[in-house]
């Protein structure tokens, strides 16, 4: 089974759920910014993509732009940023048993599909 942390107010999020429904049936969604994230679900996004949390920051966000553009911060404390501000979260992530993927493009998901 997938998870799929998805904003349905975003195109781009739209764009990859659908396309993910267009492959498998075999998911559950993460509405995120409705129920919050843990630090345990960034780390297991970090570990199976093998990004770092700035690479999962949506810098054209206002708050990152007021808030965060320019500082530096160690990952642990981005990602305390990101469970605060999960609207900083790029999306949609795909996460499967043992990787992950951003699916932006929506293809991209295919790297994990079986």
């Amino acid at each position: 089974m997938y998870k799929v942390y998805h904003n349905p107010r975003c195109k781009k999020s739209r764009e990859g759920l659908e396309y993910l429904k267009s492959k498998t049936q075999d998911f559950e969604i993460v509405e995120y910014l409705k129920d919050g994230l843990k630090v345990e679900q960034i780390k297991e996004i970090l570990l199976k993509t093998n990004l770092k949390p700035t690479d999962l920051i949506r810098t054209q966000e206002d708050v990152f732009k007021k808030q965060f553009k320019g500082k530096n911060f160690n990952n642990d404390e981005w990602i305390d940023i990101i469970i605060e501000n999960p609207k900083l979260l790029q999306r949609p992530i795909i996460v499967g048993k043992q990787k992950a993927v951003l699916a932006q493009p929506a293809e991209k998901a295919d790297e994990i599909l079986k």
